[in-house]
Formats: structure tokens, sequence, C-alpha cells
């Protein structure tokens, strides 16, 4: 498999630290007191294939049973920086984290201003020796790699402008409870090549589901991430594929996705994007072309009658709310991974 630490690593040039030893006689009672390798979630490539389906088994057996895992993180904290406002990363966080027994803090840009009034590099220092986690959700992905490279306690990613892999791991396992195996699996996803779209491909060629992106020319995938994709496809037998048709794309399709054609920071581009996205709306015409029994799905915010038709999301095959729910699971469960003693 492709080393998981590529988008911690090759930007950066510099390995992750380990964690900081703490002496026993500490009133820091949730932090660590012995040496162990800290780990973060910056991308899915972060986990393997095995960790993946592990954290799905977990998160599926959260969802049945939240009271099971009431005290997992009992006093553990959780810093939830915000740069991009959101409805679902902030309640499922901020939910999650409370259903595992621990607690949050939220921080918003007006108290951060992170790398402005005060450096990532201390903020990172700060907030280490004050909680047990991280979760970051801003614009440059560099950001998070090097909040991660500065602090000793897992950073997790929220999104960034280049990935969202909390809600690739929402969607796959969604995918999962649905169809009940990867297997033979094709998801094409249509429309903007951005970050939604790179950690489907990421995540997809992980898991052995095929991933065609229909896009533009213009507004291609990232070239690395498809590189990343190919190099797992190989070994897990998965298929990646680029097509500027939505009907080619489509095509015998078992889930269908898309996303908004102009996302945070993108506002002043949206009426251009329009007529270039125009041909990549999701509608009956469209759905019609995949399996009987495609899925329909969509990360959310959606911005109906542009990207989606109301028939589409609201028909029966659109999952989109079991979807965002997902977020909550998928997310304890990469919490509990990253976070517990």
């Amino acid at each position: 498999m492709v080393c998981g630490r590529f988008f911690s690593t090759l930007r950066t040039g510099q390995q992750h630290p380990q964690s900081s030893t703490f002496p026993s006689n500490s009133n820091l009672q949730n932090r660590r007191t012995s040496v162990k390798q800290k780990r973060d979630f910056l991308s899915t490539l972060d986990f393997s294939r095995d960790e993946i389906l592990e954290s799905f088994r977990v998160a599926m057996e959260m969802k049945k049973s939240p009271r099971s895992f009431a005290e997992s993180l009992k006093g553990k904290s959780l810093a939830m920086i915000f740069e991009k406002p959101s409805l679902r990363t902030r309640v499922t966080f901020d939910v999650g984290i409370h259903q595992l027994g621990g607690f949050s803090v939220y921080l918003s840009p007006a108290e951060i201003n992170l790398g402005k009034r005060e450096s990532i590099h201390d903020v990172a220092k700060n907030l280490e020796r004050m909680v047990n986690g991280i979760m970051i959700r801003t614009f440059a992905h560099q950001i998070v790699l090097d909040m991660a490279r500065h602090a000793s306690v897992p950073i997790i990613n929220g999104l960034t402008d280049y990935l969202h892999p909390c809600q690739a791991m929402a969607d796959y396992l969604t995918i999962l409870e649905v169809k009940k195996s990867f297997k033979d699996l094709k998801l094409c996803y249509v429309g903007d090549g951005n970050n939604v779209a790179h950690s489907l491909l990421l995540a997809g060629a992980r898991l052995g589901v095929s991933v065609t992106v229909a896009c533009p020319e213009t507004h291609k995938p990232d070239a690395k991430a498809l590189r990343l994709a190919r190099q797992d496809a190989g070994e897990s037998g998965a298929k990646v594929s680029i097509t500027h048709d939505a009907f080619e794309g489509v095509q015998g399709a078992d889930v269908v996705y898309t996303d908004v054609w102009a996302s945070m920071g993108q506002e002043d581009e949206a009426e251009a994007r329009k007529k270039i996205f125009k041909p990549f709306q999701v509608n009956a015409q469209l759905m019609a072309t995949a399996k009987p029994d495609a899925l329909f799905m969509h990360c959310l915010p959606a911005h109906r009658g542009d990207e989606v038709t109301d028939e589409v999301i609201d028909g029966p095959n659109s999952v989109v709310f079991q979807e965002a729910e997902n977020r909550l699971h998928a997310q304890k469960a990469i919490m509990l991974k990253l976070m517990k003693d």
C-alpha cells in the first residue's frame, strides 16, 4: 500500500514527533505517561485498509450500542479549531466526544486567528499541554500538516481545501451499511475535482472500490491524489478513471456522488462555475444510466437545482441523511483509535 505518511511528511520534509513523556506523579492524569507513538488522521492514507475496516466495525457497534462506549474516552478533551463554519463537522465532533465520555473546546477564528494572531507552532505547543486531541477545519492543507508536525497530541483533519477524510470515512461506512460489501462496486463522483473527490479516490482505491470522476476538463482532481489512488488501486484490484462526460461516468455505477460546484472561498466564481458545470448536474436522466439500485450521495450542504435536483436528492435512492449521521459514528471511531490510552 502507499505510505500513509505521504500527506504528513512529503510537504514538510519532517517526521512526526513522538508524544512527550509525563512523570507518573503529574496531575495531568489524562496525558500520556509513557512514550507512545502519536498518530494523526490527516488523510485516509494514514490508516491501512484493515484499520479502515476495523474503524467501520467499531463505528457500526457504536451506532448500535452507544452506551457501551460511554466512558471510552472519559475525561479526555478535544480542541475543535474552526476556520471554516460547519453544521455537520461541529455537531458530530462535539456530540461524538461527549458520547465517548470526553468534552470539547470550540475555538473560532476570532479566538485564534491562526497564523496571524499567533503562529501555528505556538498554538500547537499551547494546546498539546491542555487537551488530548485537536480537530481542525481550515483552508490550506499545509496548516494541518504543520499542526501535526508541532503538536504531540493527535490531529484530526476536519476538512482542508485539499482533503476531507472524515467525510470519506462516513461515505464508505454508509456504502458498506447499504451494500454490505465493497466487492465489485463502482462509485462515480460527478462535478468538481475537489477535496471531497480526492478523499473518495484515495479511500476507494484502498478499499477496492472503483472510482470514476466525471468532471470538466478544467476542473480535474489533483495529479498527486490521482497517482496515489492509482498505486493503491493496483494492489486492491480497483480501477481509477477520469471522464469529461457525466453520462459515460455514471454508466453502470453503484453509487453516484456529487458536491457543490463552488465551495467555501469560491463564492466569487459561483456564476461562472454554473455555466461550466451545468452538463454535470445529477438529475433523473443521469441517474437512469446508473444501476437501478444505485445510491445517491452528497456531502452536504446541497445547492438544490444546481448540482442536484430535488427529485434525486429526495428520491428513494438517496442516502444523504444517513450519510450525514454517519459522520458522527465514523468520527467517534477515529477519535477512539487516536485518543485512547
